[in-house]
């Protein structure tokens, strides 16, 4: 719930006290009524309309041109390495949530870096298929947070023992992760180096969810959520403009991050790491409904021709028969006519 209070939107206490009301607002950079009012609405709601229109054009442009391996990328073999980065991240994870649980701020799991987190935890877990490709793809290009994570920290908000380890170790098994699977191919397969649209769509709907869904929420609860509030203390673009600068920086940053982890992988193991022919993800679609349409078809066309079927054999056994009305007893047709002595035809 939210009410407003001297014109600022603000939550209202309710069930969802346990995801935000621990952040501490005397920290710089974690929210309260300076970071929400850091920018005028009237720039919010400018910069907002303007990138996720642009955003959404870009997308819709950009799905058309997807493409996915042609060959299936099945692999027979469950790497002990990859149970081990499951196991590793998983615990890792985990204990993050604990750490955003006793904390009471919950809020935080919607920062894209734990968004990536869980996109790697189903690659891992998930068997192998198509939809694992897509999304390892779309996760690449979402990993420019964990190096500036890294050089740039912000973790003067963690204040439990071992929070900050837990913060490194989290970032760089972001990096790890995506490496050691793309050298083991399989599903786990970038695009070509020169091919944009997947990053585009990524790039695209990432903004999209910065823009409406972390800046409202953000807005609301006054929490900055991946900064979309106010600048970071350790924003090297630090000023009224700093979105501006990270939309800009961002978008050259974000494909170079997936585009390099693939280059250092395809030098490192150019035998598993390389580029295949594809297909678009539009025609694949169109073949999987073709395909599940003519099979309903076969189905029907099968359904009919057994009821014509069994309709030739009934007319089949009257012919046969006479006019007799043929019943069944113990699964077997019968007759009821018969020949009395008299050697005129009785039915019984």
């Amino acid at each position: 719930m939210t009410e407003n209070t001297g014109g600022n939107v603000i939550a209202a206490p309710g069930w969802l006290d346990w995801s935000y009301t621990g952040v501490d607002f005397e920290l710089a950079g974690n929210g309260g009524d300076q970071c929400q009012t850091f920018l005028s609405v009237q720039q919010r709601i400018i910069e907002s309309v303007f990138t996720t229109i642009v955003s959404g054009i870009v997308v819709v442009i950009a799905v058309l041109h997807l493409t996915l391996p042609n060959v299936p990328l099945k692999s027979d073999r469950d790497y002990c390495g990859k149970r081990i980065l499951l196991v590793v991240m998983c615990t890792t994870f985990g204990i993050e949530l604990g750490f955003k649980l006793a904390t009471r701020q919950m809020i935080y799991i919607l920062n894209p870096c734990h968004i990536a987190t869980m996109m790697q935890i189903f690659c891992l877990a998930a068997p192998p298929s198509k939809l694992v490709t897509a999304v390892f793809r779309i996760h690449l290009h979402m990993l420019s947070g964990a190096p500036i994570a890294i050089l740039f920290p912000v973790v003067n908000t963690r204040l439990l023992p071992f929070e900050i380890e837990v913060y490194y170790i989290q970032h760089i098994l972001m990096l790890i992760i995506p490496l050691y699977l793309i050298i083991k191919g399989g599903v786990y397969n970038p695009e070509p180096m020169w091919d944009l649209s997947w990053a585009a769509v990524s790039v695209g709907s990432t903004y999209i969810y910065h823009f409406i869904t972390l800046q409202y929420i953000g807005f609301v609860f006054k929490v900055n959520l991946n900064n979309m509030l106010c600048p970071a203390i350790s924003d090297p673009f630090y000023g009224p403009y700093y979105r501006l600068c990270a939309l800009f920086h961002q978008t050259l940053v974000l494909p170079f991050v997936a585009k390099f982890m693939y280059w250092i992988c395809k030098k490192a193991s150019p035998l598993t790491v390389c580029d295949l022919e594809e297909t678009k993800v539009i025609d694949i679609m169109k073949d999987c409904f073709s395909g599940s349409k003519s099979s309903r078809q076969e189905v029907n066309n099968q359904g009919q021709a057994g009821v014509t079927l069994e309709a030739k054999k009934h007319t089949i056994f009257k012919h046969r028969n006479g006019s007799g009305d043929p019943t069944e007893k113990n699964g077997v047709l019968i007759n009821h006519t018969r020949q009395p002595s008299n050697g005129h035809l009785k039915t019984s």
